[in-house]
């Protein structure tokens, strides 16, 4: 069972940013909340993070199914290396790894499907 992300992004707008709510472009985000990345995203797109505080909730980041399969056949797709994506993501290279064994039998199937 997942947050309800949508709904806590509301209330929190509506209590101590309201102009922001009115925002269209925002608006149309909160709609869009389906994967842990379209969270993060809009989160950062809302709060502009500092480097301190990015460094910080990155330990604490969680992806779910959709997000990880998502950045492993993305990937695939482009030939990126492990150490690319742990760079560019900052996930730990061995999460990914952890990712690429959990996730085999389901990326080769979608590999298939693609052929």
């Amino acid at each position: 069972m997942r947050p309800n992300y949508k709904k806590i992004y509301q209330d929190m707008l509506r209590l101590e940013y309201p102009d922001k709510l009115k925002d269209p472009k925002i608006k149309e985000l909160l709609g869009k909340l389906e994967t842990t990345e379209d969270v993060l995203k809009f989160n950062d797109r809302l709060f502009k993070p500092s480097k301190e505080s990015q460094k910080n909730n990155q330990k604490l980041k969680t992806y779910d199914k959709k997000t990880m399969l998502k950045l492993l056949q993305y990937q695939k797709k482009h030939g990126h290396s492990t150490s690319y994506m742990s760079k560019k993501y900052k996930i730990s290279r061995t999460t990914l790894t952890k990712w690429k064994q959990m996730f085999e039998e389901e990326l080769e199937k979608k590999e298939k499907k693609a052929d």
